[in-house]
């Protein structure tokens, strides 16, 4: 809409004063009334146009009086000014617009059919313009809305009389109703006469015609509307809490989101202050007592910087009596204190640092709002004012007590999910490897993330030492979140180090895990029907003296593989059933694996992502091992680097990364032993001989009794072939006896007067562990002494 009104520039007397008192503006009108013009004035101090008799005008941003004024021919004219002060505006000063209404101005006829609509008697607040937009009549109503009477205002325009920018916003309504004889509302909201608070308005304009249908005015009622324009706004306000307050399960974002809704809408500044958990566990307190220790949790001005905040979040202060934060805690409600203006509010006597804040901002009311939910008190909510001229009201209190309510039930979700989640971590944690064992047949280094959003999961990994030198590599994931997910995990993973005990072969294990978690998951129902427990799990085992591994999964993703000189790839590998299905078969997978390879596994919440596809995950998981495998620690960091989002992985990550290692064949010794219990003592002095050359000679009594032990065992209740095997690390010998036997010994305690029964026994005792375990060619029995290298 153009801003060209059609007005008569010289029906007003308008001059505008800087904050030096300097004329910078000085229409036709004010030429006309005082015959300066405005080349005579402009640019010159407006006192010279003032009596010698005539007082200062006020400070202040509204005034009205009668002054004398200076006329051309030297004598004093007395004028009735309205004078509105203007705030700095596109870099420059104040400034003070100064109008008055020239002498005939308003019509006298009384067959005008501005008059006849002015309805003077009428209850609403009315007012008639003409069609230069001036103001032409007005009743009672608009008089006492307005604040002065209807002789003073007659001949001026709206933004003259409101002085106001939502005053022009009205004038280019009612330009729009002269020009287009259309109706029209508007509705503003601003200030009238001296009070502080400010009020809705609903502006109904409507054309006034003559006689002949020509549109000669505009007719402007008004209607205050500010409860239901307040109690509008508190509704939205509330409908705002309920989107943004609990947008996440974090206590601290959810009390700075409360804060966020309130500033400022409903205070100037805000602090959120919440009790401390229990130091042995437990339920806050229902009603504190005072002193009362509260720890900042978020805080929100309406001034950049938050100046005028005393503690940062995350630190603690106690708060006595007398204090609007213990006070309210302890008498379970909310708590208002308002002064006037250029008073202090008395309970800041007891921190002076605050006092001087509360000093230098006027703030002069503050209430303060306990948060309770479901019985507990958590914290309070502190608001208060200083911008805002009015104090906090009772309506102000309902509000601010249901949004804090909304708050609090938010606030108390996330304090429990939170301490659910700490103590599942602190479980999960627990029950996983602190530290992978050192073992001649692999070098390992691992990761465990918990889920950013979902919660701890039942992620999980392992590394096993298995008899021979070999070494079982474990990772799976439990289905579900939580406490119950991590308990879960941590019975699945001892089962599969028993299991992995007896010497298993993948597929057998995975097949007797899938039992257990069959029996898991009919235990979780309770009622009779199944829970829903269930896993998937990747388990290999791989031997450093054949430099081969065996694998089997259940349902899990498959690993990557990465040969020294070579390219990464996915393992092609039988996919199995996850466990808790029951009844379905597993298949292991045998492959070469060269000194040097490198072996990823990996649960899903690695390679499953909103932001990408699995096949894109594992692409940059590709790049990631083929660039950088030197350290497999760094290699780890680098991995979740590239695959998990900054915010966090959506699921539980666990990756385990595995470089083998061969066993040379210069720490090895076999021997073939014929079926004779005569040649047990040549055997005996051959692997004593063995070791004197391995330098290991303080082994050799240890050695010499279990293997005579063995071997004669395996010569008296086993059947041939029978073969013996020493292999030694920095750490470990160990003796393996096989046969072709499947029938596998029992460890007994011999009796007094039996003759037998006592050689497992001494192996047992001798040994750090022994056992058994069976091949396709029959068992193999296994001691494993502990090592301590001569000096060279």
């Amino acid at each position: 809409m153009s801003r060209v009104y059609p007005f008569d520039d010289a029906a007003t007397a308008r001059a505008v004063i800087d904050d030096d008192g300097t004329l910078v503006e000085w229409n036709e009108g004010a030429c006309r009334l005082l015959g300066h013009p405005a080349d005579a004035v402009l640019g010159r101090p407006a006192a010279r146009l003032l009596a010698d008799d005539t007082p200062a005008v006020p400070t202040g941003t509204r005034w009205e009086g009668t002054v004398g004024l200076r006329h051309r021919d030297g004598r004093t004219v007395p004028v009735w000014l309205l004078a509105h002060r203007r705030p700095p505006h596109d870099g420059h000063g104040g400034s003070w617009l100064l109008v008055t209404p020239l002498t005939g101005a308003e019509s006298r006829d009384e067959d005008d059919p501005l008059t006849a609509a002015s309805l003077i008697q009428s209850p609403c607040a009315v007012a008639v313009y003409d069609a230069e937009l001036r103001l032409r009549r007005m009743n009672d109503a608009m008089a006492e809305v307005i604040g002065l009477p209807q002789e003073r205002l007659c001949g001026l325009r709206l933004p003259e009389i409101g002085g106001k920018p939502q005053s022009q916003d009205l004038e280019e309504g009612m330009l729009q109703v002269l020009t287009t004889g259309q109706s029209l509302d508007v509705q503003t909201f601003q200030r009238i006469g001296g009070e502080d608070l400010a009020h809705a308005w609903l502006a109904r304009m409507a054309p006034v015609r003559d006689a002949r249908g020509r549109v000669r005015g505009v007719c402007l009622a008004a209607h205050d509307i500010t409860d239901n324009y307040r109690a509008r706004q508190r509704l939205q306000l509330v409908n705002e809490a309920s989107v943004r307050i609990g947008s996440t399960l974090d206590v601290a974002r959810t009390a700075q989101e409360l804060a966020d809704v309130c500033v400022p809408a409903l205070a100037d500044f805000a602090t959120i202050d919440l009790l401390d958990p229990p130091e042995h566990g437990g339920e806050p307190p229902a009603r504190p007592t005072a002193p009362v220790p509260l720890r900042r949790a978020a805080h929100r001005s309406v001034l950049d910087g938050v100046p005028e905040a005393v503690r940062e979040p995350g630190q603690t202060e106690k708060y006595p009596p007398g204090s609007p934060q213990a006070d309210s805690l302890t008498a379970g409600h909310t708590l208002i204190a308002s002064v006037a203006a250029g008073e202090m509010l008395s309970w800041l006597t007891w921190n002076s640092v605050r006092a001087e804040r509360v000093r230098r901002f006027g703030m002069h009311s503050s209430m303060a709002v306990p948060i309770q939910a479901r019985g507990l008190t958590l914290g309070v909510a502190v608001f208060t004012r200083h911008r805002r001229p009015d104090s906090f009201t009772a309506d102000d209190q309902l509000l601010a007590e249901e949004i804090t309510t909304r708050a609090a039930v938010c606030i108390d979700n996330a304090r429990r999910y939170s301490r659910e989640r700490e103590t599942a971590l602190a479980l999960q944690r627990s029950l996983l490897p602190r530290t992978l064992p050192h073992t001649a047949a692999l070098e390992a280094c691992s990761r465990y993330l918990p889920a950013a959003r979902a919660g701890v999961g039942g992620d999980w990994f392992d590394v096993i030492p298995l008899s021979g030198m070999r070494v079982a590599m474990v990772v799976g994931d439990v289905v579900g979140h939580g406490v119950e997910a991590s308990a879960t995990m941590g019975r699945l993973r001892t089962a599969v180090r028993t299991l992995a005990d007896i010497d298993l072969a993948p597929d057998e294990l995975l097949t007797h895990l899938d039992d257990l978690v069959v029996r898991l998951s009919e235990e979780s129902g309770g009622d009779g029907s199944p829970g829903e427990v269930g896993a998937t799990c990747l388990y290999a085992v791989y031997d450093p003296v054949s430099r081969r591994c065996t694998l089997a999964r259940a349902g899990h993703p498959t690993p990557v593989l990465l040969r020294p000189g070579g390219r990464p790839q996915l393992l092609e590998l039988p996919a199995g059933p996850p466990l808790g299905l029951g009844g379905l078969p597993f298949e292991s997978s045998e492959l070469a694996l060269p000194e040097g390879t490198v072996l990823a596994l990996y649960t899903d919440g690695l390679v499953t992502s909103r932001e990408r596809d699995g096949d894109t995950s594992r692409a940059l998981l590709y790049e990631v091992l083929a660039g950088h495998t030197d350290s497999l620690d760094g290699t780890c960091d680098r991995v979740l680097h590239a695959l998990l989002p900054p915010g966090g992985a959506a699921d539980d990550v666990a990756l385990l990364l595995a470089r083998t290692r061969g066993l040379p064949a210069g720490q090895m010794a076999t021997w073939d032993i014929p079926a004779d219990p005569a040649l047990v003592a040549p055997i005996r002095k051959q692997a004593v001989e063995q070791l004197d050359a391995w330098r290991l000679s303080e082994a050799a009594f240890t050695t010499e009794l279990v293997v005579s032990e063995l071997v004669t065992n395996a010569i008296r209740y086993g059947a041939h072939p029978i073969r013996l095997r020493l292999i030694h690390d920095a750490t470990t010998l160990t003796c393996e006896v096989s046969d072709a036997s499947s029938t596998a010994p029992h460890l007994r305690r011999a009796k007094t007067f039996d003759e037998g029964g006592r050689g497992l026994l001494l192996v047992a005792q001798l040994t750090q562990r022994w056992g058994s375990r069976h091949t396709p060619e029959g068992k193999t029995i296994w001691a494993e002494l502990p090592l301590i290298e001569e000096d060279r």
